[in-house]
């Protein structure tokens, strides 16, 4: 096909750097200047295992630790790298997709007459070693190729299982998805791979590391974490998890005390500042995302200063390493919590694992040796040992050795999460595959509605069906892939309980599963973790702590969002929850709380009738307008006797009628303000007082006039107040206080008011005046008229007795002003209800002095002192006077 040639001439020029030299990744060179063939110049030499079919699966894995590269003279040809530090966990995962291929081609209703081959190799944990190998699955290795029109035949692999690596599947897929090349990881997180512009047909069993970062977040939440210190690797795993971390820890309300990168080349000196920056940070959680080999020197310095009493949180690449499960290790790591790849259960598997015998591999191909390899590294011997191996001791291996007699993790399948990745990944190229050949013809997705065929297959013709896999594994678990070639994220939580005899027991804590319904991702049996605290119990990590309802939250000046100091609400704010920014206002009737956690209602003052103060003034009220029913039934009843008649018996009537209204209205201030009550208030008492104080004036008036009648020429005086120029004066008059509060009401009328000034926590309901002109014409008035009568009541009194009844207008006058002027300034400096008291008090007093000092003198003569409550007695003091 033309993407394999286009990939043979694009390897004819690319080089990659590694460690120490730039070597070519491919060499074919054309046999001749006209020759339409190329010819593969030499293998390079890799670690691999495979098996024919008609279709060719490739695969990527980590079995070896280390890579030893061949010293450079320049004057020779280099010799082959090769690979040292055997990894089992690594050989376990490629013997896992061997497994699910074989199990594949037996079964009848996938992939039915198509027999599955797999080509597997060694990338040695080195990044020159892996893209060699990738190149090599993705170009084939023939010896020579011909260069033809026809393009004829499938791919050397129709795709890749693999890389584990971020880093090494950055660069691969750079590479292969130029051509569509479908890779399918089964350990590479980062989440960089997501990014379909870049690498359009990198898939992934594993979930990225978005999702774990999400995962970790969910967890310190939930356990109230959010002070805590990153840890992380010098690679691009490392880096784009502590990105992605940052971002959403902060978006969690969350904060980093410290970040930390763990180096390359274990230095003791960076070691020994990270491990001090670790100790001196108040943050008792640490997250790692690292693996095993860049955290030890680190963990091996918490040893050396020991740091304990800390809460070490896991990455899924470290999460699963038994390592770390040490005596020596535990008292510092113990009870830590990890991210772990969805567990899995594989039937048959182990079976598979431990019969596999290094005769059973085809010899015919170089890179056929990883099982050997294996062999070797297990049963500590050599199939094809070197000269002197046996004199020197050495065993020799028959191949027949029996695996069940060794203790190795090899053959362990109880905590199957890499390899169950793999067999997802081998089973999704199988099932992509297979809906590929179901194609109907005809009726396919291609242009034309045309079908894939497996003779002249492309590349991107897979990943358009491995886009749109779906299917379920025997173990219940649902496989699919995301617009960004990720698969559906579920973690298991896991937890390092150091028991009593100082084992570790990795216990399975919780899940989490991004595809449950919001709210229900995590799972997490907080009963079963095992706490590495003497309390047993989580610990707090945080910079501040959460300020309580009824504070806001202060932030410290160039310190991280989570120290802050928490600053009470200030009176008539409330915060109801914890780490509130700010505190809000109340609505005008309510309060704060004294905790400043909730407004309540304010409390209502106004001069009330259940009250002390309002009952009393009420009881004053009531008695005055009795006193002054008594007495105009005293007057009455004695109507006709000289006192009152002489009196202005029709005045005395009217004028009583008055003051009974005067202190009666003095009840309208009592009671919760209305709009009718604070119209009719001021009214009534301005109306009321004019009345009152027009009959006095009217009064002193006719008591000057009758004098002079006394005198030759005074009839003239007498004509002018009879009966109806009295009731017409005393009308006009209060017509006038009439005119007055009508245009008051109508212009600016009283309203009731809620006020807030006096008291913060009280709302003062009381009657506004609307127009403070309008209130002082009304008591002005009243003062007029008032002071005309005091006047006149003063000029005439030194008149005889027995017609004078201005003395005691005057000294009933002389009490209404004085009343009335100490009112003005005791009102303005009255907040709220004694307002309205020191009004009801200067009616009451001004009522009760007129009351008392007009009738209470008739009232004595007229029931006590009858013998004077004569016409003899009156006319007979007058003579005896002249």
């Amino acid at each position: 096909m033309r993407v394999r040639q286009y990939i043979k001439l694009y390897l004819s020029i690319v080089m990659i750097l590694n460690s120490s030299s730039l070597s070519l990744l491919l060499n074919y060179s054309s046999a001749s200047s006209t020759s339409s063939s190329c010819r593969l110049r030499e293998h390079f030499s890799l670690n691999g295992m495979y098996q024919t079919g008609d279709v060719i699966l490739g695969g990527l894995f980590e079995v070896h630790y280390f890579t030893v590269f061949p010293e450079l003279t320049f004057t020779s040809e280099p010799q082959q790298l090769y690979c040292e530090g055997f990894d089992s966990f690594g050989f376990q995962q490629a013997q896992t997709m061997a497994f699910a291929v074989d199990e594949i081609n037996r079964n009848p209703d996938l992939l039915p007459n198509i027999k599955l081959g797999y080509q597997l190799y060694d990338n040695c944990l080195k990044l020159g070693v892996s893209f060699r190998a990738a190149m090599s699955l993705a170009s084939g290795t023939e010896e020579e190729f011909l260069l033809d029109d026809t393009c004829s035949g499938s791919p050397p692999v129709l795709g890749i299982v693999g890389d584990p690596g971020s880093t090494h599947s950055i660069a691969i897929s750079s590479v292969l998805g130029l051509f569509r090349v479908p890779m399918v990881s089964h350990y590479a997180t980062c989440s960089c791979l997501s990014d379909r512009g870049k690498y359009p047909s990198f898939f992934r069993t594993i979930p990225s590391d978005s999702f774990q970062v999400r995962a970790m977040i969910q967890i310190l939440r939930r356990l109230g974490w959010t002070w805590v210190g990153l840890v992380f690797s010098d690679d691009d795993y490392g880096f784009h998890a502590a990105r992605s971390f940052h971002s959403s820890l902060a978006e969690s309300g969350g904060c980093v005390a410290y970040s930390q990168v763990l180096p390359k080349d274990n230095r003791p000196t960076e070691l020994q500042r990270i491990v001090g920056e670790i100790k001196s940070s108040s943050a008792r959680v640490v997250v790692v995302f690292s693996n095993e080999a860049y955290l030890l020197p680190l963990v091996d310095e918490v040893v050396v200063q020991n740091v304990k009493g800390l809460q070490w949180i896991a990455s899924e690449a470290w999460t699963s390493s038994s390592v770390f499960h040490t005596p020596r290790l535990m008292p510092y790591l113990g009870g830590t919590l990890g991210i772990a790849i969805r567990r899995g259960e594989i039937p048959g598997l182990r079976d598979f694992l431990l019969s596999i015998r290094p005769n059973d591999q085809p010899d015919n191909n170089p890179g056929n040796n990883m099982v050997r390899q294996f062999w070797e590294a297990v049963f500590g011997c050599r199939l094809e040992p070197p000269a002197g191996w046996v004199e020197a001791g050495g065993d020799i291996c028959t191949g027949q050795e029996d695996l069940r007699d060794v203790e190795t993790n090899y053959g362990d399948v109880s905590e199957l999460r890499p390899e169950y990745n793999v067999y997802k990944a081998v089973y999704a190229l199988a099932h992509a595959l297979h809906d590929l050949l179901q194609c109907v013809p005809g009726r396919g997705p291609f242009s034309g509605n045309r079908c894939a065929s497996l003779q002249r297959l492309e590349h991107w013709q897979l990943v358009y069906y491995l886009e749109r896999v779906n299917f379920t594994t025997g173990f219940g678990d649902r496989v699919s892939f995301d617009d960004n070639g990720d698969a559906l994220a579920i973690y298991d939580i896991m937890n390092w309980a150091w028991l009593q005899d100082g084992s570790v027991q990795v216990e399975n804590v919780g899940v989490i599963d991004e595809s449950a319904p919001a709210g229900q991702e995590l799972t997490l049996d907080e009963d079963r973790i095992f706490w590495n605290f003497e309390s047993k119990k989580p610990p707090r990590s945080v910079c501040s702590e959460s300020c309580p309802p009824g504070t806001r939250v202060a932030r410290k000046k160039g310190e991280p969002v989570c120290c802050f100091d928490c600053i009470s609400c200030a009176e008539g704010e409330v915060s109801n929850t914890t780490d509130s920014a700010e505190c809000s206002r109340c609505p005008e009737d309510f309060w704060s709380s004294p905790e400043r956690d909730l407004c309540i209602p304010k409390g209502v003052e106004f001069l009330s009738y259940q009250e002390s103060l309002g009952i009393s003034l009420m009881t004053a009220s009531l008695l005055g307008a009795l006193i002054c029913a008594v007495v105009l039934g005293i007057f009455t009843r004695y109507r006709n006797t000289p006192v009152v008649k002489a009196n202005n018996s029709e005045l005395s009537f009217l004028l009583l009628l008055s003051l009974k209204l005067c202190f009666l209205c003095s009840l309208l201030f009592i009671g919760r303000p209305r709009l009718w009550t604070c119209q009719l208030r001021h009214a009534a008492f301005g109306i009321s007082f004019v009345l009152c104080v027009s009959c006095i004036l009217v009064k002193t008036m006719v008591v000057l006039a009758v004098f002079r009648t006394s005198k030759p020429g005074g009839n003239a005086s007498l004509k002018w107040f009879g009966a109806g120029q009295q009731r017409g004066t005393v009308l006009v008059l209060t017509s006038f206080q009439a005119a007055i509060c009508t245009a008051w009401l109508v212009s600016a009328s009283p309203t009731p008011h809620k006020n807030t000034r006096y008291h913060i926590d009280k709302i003062v309901y009381e009657c506004v005046v609307g127009s403070v002109a309008g209130f002082g014409a009304l008591l002005g008035y009243i003062g007029l008229l008032a002071f005309l009568s005091f006047l006149l009541a003063f000029l005439a009194r030194n008149l005889p007795d027995n017609f004078n009844e201005a003395k005691f207008i005057t000294f009933s006058m002389l009490i209404f002003c004085a009343v009335w002027i100490s009112f003005v300034p005791a009102y303005i400096s009255s907040p709220g209800k004694y307002a309205d008291a020191v009004e009801i008090f200067a009616i009451l007093a001004s009522s009760f002095g007129l009351l008392v000092a007009l009738f209470g003198p008739k009232c004595y003569i007229i029931l006590l002192r009858p013998e004077r409550n004569t016409k003899k007695a009156l006319m007979g003091r007058a003579t005896t006077k002249t």
